[in-house]
């Protein structure tokens, strides 16, 4: 094996070496059997005028020509869905990388106050056996109890904006309903 490396790695080191070589003409030799570039026949310019002439389309090439005038509003209906929906997609996969880099340099008892909500979602779920609407709003309830133990000032912002909602969406609720028994009135 020592053969075959030494063998290989002889000729090798030796294209690495680079030598300097000086050429002198012969003193007895004439200059006179120069050649021009043009002469030269791989600079050569052929004589006269080529000319482009376009082949006729073959059935295959008409088939194809076809199959593409058809798909094209396919295509290009799936190339604006494409362009509206890569900045959303965009968007959720930095939104998960975010949360991922979040997640590995999570502030210190993070992850303990995060188990204590979810526990008490869990909790919720417990409590409201029987009833779908009890599933609804049990967990969310006490998962908000748990949040709003861990960040009080959070919860008070959120509990103002969503009172100012649901007391809108009361309002509305009761005009609606208003307006529907006035025209039941006025119908008899």
């Amino acid at each position: 094996m020592f053969k075959v490396i030494q063998r290989c790695v002889g000729p090798a080191s030796l294209s690495l070496l680079t030598f300097r070589v000086y050429a002198a003409p012969k003193k007895d030799s004439t200059h006179k059997n120069y050649m021009k570039v043009d002469e030269l026949s791989l600079y050569s310019v052929p004589e006269g005028q080529s000319k482009y002439v376009e082949e006729p389309r073959t059935q295959l090439e008409e088939n194809i020509s076809q199959l593409r005038h058809h798909c094209e509003p396919y295509t290009s209906w799936c190339q604006e869905i494409y362009s509206q929906t890569k900045p959303k997609v965009d968007r959720f996969v930095q939104w998960g990388l975010d949360n991922y880099e979040y997640l590995q340099n999570a502030p210190p008892g993070f992850f303990p106050r995060l188990g204590v909500i979810g526990f008490a979602g869990f909790i919720g779920l417990l409590f409201a056996r029987g009833s779908k609407i009890k599933k609804l709003v049990y967990p969310p309830f006490f998962m908000g109890l748990g949040a709003s133990i861990y960040y009080p000032q959070q919860a008070i912002a959120f509990a103002q904006v969503s009172g100012e909602k649901l007391y809108d969406w009361g309002l509305r609720g009761y005009i609606i309903v208003e307006d529907l028994w006035k025209e039941h009135i006025q119908k008899f």
